[in-house]
């Protein structure tokens, strides 16, 4: 992991809440897959704000890697982004893939959107559960072919239409959640599956995480995550990792 430049080429406003930046980037980044992400940082802007941000991906071209960033950020083409990276290991998907349910828990699905072009790519279905704050995600710039599903209970946001059926189709199922309270909304969504199915089989549902990383190379120890087999650095073997495997809070 390095530090390199990057030079906006082109921003495009995609809805009243997300803007989609095109940056012009070196070979090292143009490796860049499903679940990684760089840490970002305007380059006239040395210390400020001190931790660089965590900019995720949605999508990558010849040259280009594309990011979605929230409109209440102001960028200017032909600006120089210093960048840190890359950040994580990619989703381990399984090597035969039908379908993959994608889930945004009271946040943006942004750190999944990545995968969308890849497994669409590739023949997998693709279905996105929408749930809590998350149902606010304006999708219409997806492609049609993404199955797009909304919560349907208020007093419970972890329910949708055809929820035991989705799940049992899926080959797989990655989660995001609201990155200030990680662990509670991953023990609800762990709590619920628990409830649906009557055993949660490895490497099957990933929640991927994303604690605030100041150096993003395993060094400050500030992204541990106990694991069943001891302790884990999120910016080194994340971000996604078996729901099943991690030591989550009990239930209030």
């Amino acid at each position: 992991m390095r530090e390199t430049e990057a030079l906006i080429a082109r921003i495009t406003e995609i809805n009243e809440k997300v803007q989609h930046i095109e940056l012009s980037v070196d070979d090292s980044l143009q490796r860049m897959k499903p679940g990684q992400s760089f840490l970002a940082r305007l380059a006239s802007e040395r210390w400020d704000p001190y931790l660089r941000d965590r900019w995720w991906a949605v999508n990558v071209r010849k040259g280009q890697i594309i990011v979605e960033r929230p409109q209440s950020e102001v960028y200017d083409v032909g600006q120089i982004i210093s960048l840190v990276g890359l950040v994580g290991q990619p989703f381990r998907f399984r090597r035969t893939l039908r379908n993959v349910l994608l889930v945004a828990y009271d946040t943006s699905p942004t750190p999944l959107l990545m995968t969308i072009p890849w497994l669409l790519g590739n023949k997998i279905g693709v279905t996105l559960v929408l749930l809590g704050t998350g149902s606010d995600y304006d999708t219409t710039h997806l492609p049609p072919e993404v199955e797009i599903v909304h919560g349907l209970d208020e007093t419970d946001a972890l329910v949708w239409d055809n929820q035991v059926m989705s799940m049992g189709w899926a080959d797989q199922i990655f989660v995001v959640v609201n990155e200030f309270d990680e662990l509670k909304h991953f023990r609800q969504v762990l709590d619920k599956f628990r409830d649906l199915r009557a055993e949660i089989p490895k490497n099957y549902l990933f929640g991927v995480f994303r604690p605030v990383l100041p150096c993003g190379a395993g060094a400050c120890q500030a992204c541990l995550l106990t694991t069943r087999n001891g302790t884990a650095t999120t910016c080194i073997e994340g971000p996604a990792f078996d729901l099943t495997q991690i030591v989550l809070p009990n239930p209030e």
